[in-house]
């Protein structure tokens, strides 16, 4: 409650509506599978474009290699033809898998370890090219006598930290030494120099400097520079530290010099170096062999260090996911289980590629049973930039693209079917209408090739037995208005729980709501028969007010597909004119 002290007038701002409500995105995937690199624990990567996957993940596996594992590339890549925008992905590797490591200088004793940020045969590639640098120089202009030794005056201490190995020079010869003290332009040094270290000329010959490193990594197209770097532990420029956020290495602190020298010649393997190399080895892809359904699965080891899909527990704006050509049961359902647990995501899964009997597509169908998930078959021939020829993919990938163009151009009401499969030039195997009569009633959504239609998505059903679930749009529409309302109704968190407060929070959903039959997302003639929205005593005991519970019933009548689309047609005869005539 304002104050009122002095006699005026006094204008104030409150609150009496509903507050403005924003749908959530629908069309950010998630995507989990073998990649050439990329980090394997801890929070999946946003990925933008193919390009952008590139530089993180690396490109193609190669099917000798990888086998049914290397489809996580071609799927990502086939999302974004497909409309797709944005997705994350959580790179999994087999647990045999090794990081590339090299050693400054290269023998016993190294002073600097570079290990490839995460395992794979890429790390190979890495190479570290480390010369010496100088952050600071300046002269002495003056040595004073103190009851521990000696300091110096010198013209700018800037740079110049305790810690720090310094090298004097005349020109003549060079003599190194180490900082214990930098205040105010005062240094103290491990060593006494003599007098004849000062130097007041304008411009000096005798001259202190500090003596650092410089390291730049190199891997591809990518490069990191790191300069003037140093052993100094308590420095903010110590090598581990600076190097922290590296992208391509992790770098570790081996045997440290203890004697005053300057950091560069411990990392030479001979003196008089003008810059030392190390290449990175021993990276290993792993073997594929032995890969199992928990690596996909993956572990939780809590915030920031989950793998696999737990990986995904982290991320809050993925609505879609894919665990592309992976069709081992335990990975699938503990896929279907992961959205149906966050009641925010939905699973598109493939059926295994060598299912082509309507019989063993149904053996895989039948292991299912949830309206958070849909299945889709056969897989897509797509040509592959790697081997220079036509492959046959998972269609999960291309799927999840249809997903996300559907929603973007149409809205998420829409059924994401009949719709163009891109870049799609065949289908693995071609299902005609008498199988897709089995198959579609059971929810298996078949991706057929009409003449002159090309290549379409040709259903849209879920996993699910219940008829209330049994359209993907329908759930999907439902993921959205629940989150949509959850993600903007905080702010009636706390309020007092009275009349006040039903009336906007009312408001607010009733706006939401007539919004979405407008856009024709609710089925009906009038918001009455679209939606309802009710709060109040009828919905609330005493009970539950006195407890802190705010009860919103909320029903909405969404819009089904029109799945089959029929036209009763009868013959027309023309009939004698019955009247009589005459004169």
């Amino acid at each position: 409650m304002a104050e009122y002290l002095s006699p005026g007038v006094y204008v104030e701002e409150f609150d009496s509506g509903g507050k403005p409500m924003e749908g959530v995105g629908t069309s950010t995937a998630g995507f989990i599978g073998l990649a050439e690199r990329g980090p394997v624990e801890g929070v999946p990567q946003l990925v933008t474009n193919f390009s952008d996957f590139r530089r993180t993940y690396g490109g193609y596996l190669s099917e000798s290699e990888f086998g049914e594992y290397r489809f996580l590339a071609y799927a990502v890549e086939h999302f974004f033809l497909n409309g797709g925008s944005r997705c994350f992905v959580a790179r999994v590797a087999p647990g045999d898998a090794k990081c590339a490591q090299g050693y400054a200088p290269a023998q016993e004793g190294a002073a600097l370890i570079f290990t490839a940020k995460n395992p794979g045969l890429w790390g190979d590639g890495i190479r570290v090219v480390i010369s010496p640098a100088s952050k600071a120089k300046t002269q002495i202009l003056e040595i004073q006598d103190t009851p521990t030794g000696k300091k110096y005056l010198v013209k700018n201490g800037a740079g110049f930290n305790a810690g720090d190995v310094v090298a004097y020079t005349d020109k003549k010869e060079i003599v190194y030494n180490k900082v214990l003290k930098s205040q105010d332009n005062w240094l103290e040094f491990a060593q006494d120099f003599d007098e004849g270290v000062v130097d007041k000329n304008l411009l000096p010959i005798k001259t202190i400097s500090t003596c650092e490193f410089t390291l730049e990594v190199k891997y591809d197209d990518q490069a990191e520079l790191y300069e003037n770097l140093s052993f100094n532990v308590e420095a903010s420029n110590f090598v581990t530290k600076r190097t922290a956020k590296s992208d391509l290495v992790s770098v570790t602190c081996g045997a440290l010099p203890q004697d005053i020298a300057p950091p560069f010649a411990a990392l030479c393997a001979e003196e008089d170096q003008a810059l030392a190399a190390v290449t990175l080895t021993g990276g290993s892809n792993g073997s594929v062999a032995s890969l199992s359904a928990a690596d996909f699965i993956g572990v939780d080891n809590g915030a920031g260090r989950r793998t696999g899909i737990q990986a995904f527990v982290d991320n809050d704006v993925v609505s879609l996911m894919a665990v592309p050509g992976v069709v081992d049961p335990n990975v699938q359902l503990m896929l279907v289980a992961h959205c149906e647990n966050l009641g925010s995501r939905f699973a598109v899964l493939d059926v295994p590629r060598e299912a082509k009997k309507v019989q063993d597509i149904l053996n895989h169908r039948e292991i299912f049973d949830s309206n958070y998930a849909a299945l889709y078959h056969p897989w897509l021939e797509v040509f592959d930039p790697l081997d220079k020829k036509n492959i046959a993919i998972p269609p999960s990938g291309s799927v999840l693209g249809v997903y996300a163009r559907s929603d973007n151009t149409r809205g998420v009401h829409k059924a994401p079917a009949n719709e163009v499969v891109r870049a799609c030039v065949g289908l693995d195997c071609q299902f005609n209408k008498g199988e897709q009569d089995i198959l579609n009633p059971k929810g298996v959504n078949l991706i057929r090739a009409f003449p002159g239609q090309g290549i379409r998505v040709w259903g849209a059903r879920t996993a699910s037995s219940d008829a209330s679930w049994k359209y993907v749009n329908v759930r999907r529409l439902f993921i959205f208005i629940e989150e949509s309302i959850k993600a903007n109704t905080n702010w009636a968190v706390f309020e007092p729980n009275d009349e006040q407060l039903w009336v906007r929070v009312k408001r607010t959903i009733d706006v939401f709501l007539t919004g979405l039959w407008r856009g024709g997302s609710l089925a009906g003639s009038s918001t009455a028969e679209a939606f309802f929205v009710d709060i109040g005593r009828s919905t609330m005991s005493q009970d539950d007010i006195d407890d802190g519970r705010l009860v919103c019933v909320i029903g909405v009548a969404p819009v089904k597909p029109a799945e089959f689309v029929i036209f009763r047609i009868t013959q027309k005869t023309s009939e004698a004119d019955g009247g009589g005539g005459g004169e």
